[in-house]
Formats: C-alpha cells, sequence, structure tokens
C-alpha cells in the first residue's frame, strides 16, 4: 500500500520531537510497567486521593470490578455502596483496577475516551467526555471471532483510533498538535461492556457516569483493521463507517459528530494528563469516540465494517 505519508512526515521532520513540549520522562523501575505514563492509584490524572473514600475502599471496588471482568459476570453498581463517590474517586477506582491488572503481566497499550456525542453527554447529565486504559490483553485482530460470552453485555462502537509517534503534552495543546503527533490514524471498532447493570436490582439506581467511569469506561477492547493514513492526507471529520450485521446495514455514522472533529477527544485527554504533569506517549494508540450507538451482539453475529477509504474488516460473534 502507498506509505507517501511516511515519507512526508519524515520530510516536514516531525517524527522527532513530542507535541505542545514534552512531557516530563517516563519513571523507570518495576512500578511503571508498559507505556503507561503513570498507572498508581495516587498518581493518575484525577487520582489525587484528597477526600471521600479511602485507599482500601478505592481498591475493594477496582478488586470487584475486577472479579466481574474475570467471572463474566455483574456485580452491583460502585455508586449503590459509595452514593457520593465523585469523578476524582472514580478515576482512583479505574487506576486500582489497572494495577491489579498491570500486576498480572498485561501492559499498557493506549486509552480510549468515551461520552464524546452531546447526545451521550446529555444522557448521562455531564458536559465533557471520560476515558478509560486499552492493554494489550484487551486487543483482538480483525477477522478474529469474538466470544459473547467472554463479555458482559458486549456491544460494539465504531470509531477511529489514532496511533501517535510523538509524545503529547500540554494544557494549550490543540488539534493541529495531535495531528502532528500522529503517526497514522486507523479504522476502528471498540468493545464495551458493563460490569454493572444499567438499573442496580437491588437499588433500582439508575447507572451514572461516575459508575461507568470506575468501570474503565465501559470499555473491554479494541479491534483495528483497515487501511492506516496519515493524519492530514483526509479531512477526518467526513470519514463515515457503515457496520453491517449479517449483511443488512446496522448503523451508519461520520466521524464529525465525535466533538466536531474526532481529535478533539484527544486534545482533552491530554490536558487532563498535562493537569497531573503527565504526557500521551509515542506509540499508544488512542481511541477517539464512537460516531455510532452501540450495537447489541448475539452468538452466530457476522458484522461487516466499511469505512470506505480507511478500508473495511469483519468480526464474526461465536
Amino acid at each position: 500500500m502507498d506509505r507517501g505519508w511516511r515519507a512526508r512526515r519524515a520530510d516536514r521532520g516531525e517524527a522527532a520531537a513530542g507535541r505542545g513540549g514534552r512531557g516530563p520522562p517516563a519513571p523507570a523501575g518495576p512500578e511503571h510497567r508498559g507505556q503507561d505514563p503513570a498507572h498508581t492509584v495516587n498518581d493518575r490524572p484525577g487520582a489525587e486521593g484528597a477526600a471521600g473514600l479511602t485507599d482500601a475502599e478505592i481498591r475493594a471496588e477496582a478488586e470487584l470490578l475486577d472479579t466481574a471482568e474475570r467471572e463474566r459476570r455483574q456485580v452491583r453498581q460502585t455508586t449503590g455502596v459509595h452514593p457520593h463517590m465523585t469523578v476524582d474517586e472514580a478515576y482512583r477506582v479505574q487506576a486500582a483496577w489497572l494495577d491489579i491488572r498491570l500486576g498480572r503481566g498485561e501492559q499498557v497499550v493506549g486509552n480510549k475516551i468515551g461520552l464524546t456525542s452531546r447526545a451521550m453527554q446529555q444522557a448521562m447529565s455531564i458536559d465533557t467526555p471520560d476515558s478509560g486504559f486499552l492493554t494489550d490483553a484487551m486487543v483482538f485482530a480483525p477477522g478474529e471471532p469474538i466470544t459473547a460470552a467472554d463479555f458482559c453485555d458486549l456491544r460494539l462502537e465504531v470509531e477511529l483510533a489514532f496511533v501517535l509517534a510523538d509524545d503529547l503534552y500540554g494544557a494549550g495543546l490543540k488539534v493541529d498538535d495531535v495531528l502532528d503527533a500522529t503517526d497514522h490514524v486507523t479504522a476502528a471498532v471498540e468493545l464495551i461492556a458493563s460490569r454493572t447493570p444499567r438499573t442496580d436490582p437491588a437499588t433500582s439506581r439508575t447507572r451514572t457516569v461516575v459508575d461507568t467511569i470506575a468501570d474503565n469506561a465501559a470499555d473491554a477492547g479494541i479491534v483495528t483493521g483497515g487501511l492506516p493514513v496519515g493524519p492530514r492526507d483526509l479531512d477526518l471529520r467526513w470519514v463515515g463507517a457503515i457496520a453491517h450485521r449479517n449483511g443488512t446495514v446496522e448503523e451508519t455514522g461520520l466521524a464529525a459528530g465525535v466533538l466536531d472533529h474526532p481529535a478533539n477527544g484527544i486534545v482533552w485527554l491530554a490536558r487532563r494528563y498535562a493537569e497531573q504533569g503527565l504526557s500521551l506517549r509515542a506509540g499508544q494508540v488512542i481511541l477517539s469516540g464512537s460516531f455510532t450507538r452501540p450495537m447489541a451482539v448475539s452468538p452466530g453475529d457476522e458484522f461487516r465494517f466499511d469505512f470506505g477509504p480507511l478500508g473495511s474488516f469483519d468480526i464474526p460473534i461465536v
């Protein structure tokens, strides 16, 4: 395939430096396994641990979600026991869960950004996206059969994935900085799963954004495929996708539905990291946000995702 965009990047010299100012160097040592810039409970974004829940309570909620993931069953909502949990505390739970997974040998490969559409933000009564982590255990190949029973309430969402060539750091980052720091953009599908129920049977409480954030922003996996393109080869707002289920069009969408430009979510995430003195790292994969509704799946479904100039790939559900 044409690799002209790589040559153009080299000609501009963009692969040599981080965008918006290089962040602090990644600490060395076993406490920083994988590619995550900082994964510990007390130093991830939103994880300052200032008030409210104790570290033991945070760890207990993370362990419960981890059990739900491993045993493939939903558990009670996090806010069912901690109704006043804050967004920052939810990110502490998420960070503690990541620590548990890294302790099993998983490696961080990137991040996902969620709640990027106005409709989803209104439904959750918020005005900002959320984010979660991606590890190597969450990466699936295009065409690889996905077993629905391995997930809690599995659904699929259509997205674009940005693969970073350079670090991204700084509170003043803009879309151009994200594009400059991106090696390529590729078609992607996110596997989403809910380790907690939409409505808690014990309390009748509706799941909140706090529950979702603690639950790794509902992220369960990623499939990338098709044809990678340079970040400036196309107007990414106009990249569309058609999702077919068993030969019938199930969903269509346009990437402009993600905050008007799919790179805007990455701007938000990089700024959020910068508040903690952290950066997004070169080599990471960033899921920029869905531009279709989540699609429920059943064993036997055959999905095909057509991204036009970005190619297509299949996901069989078993």
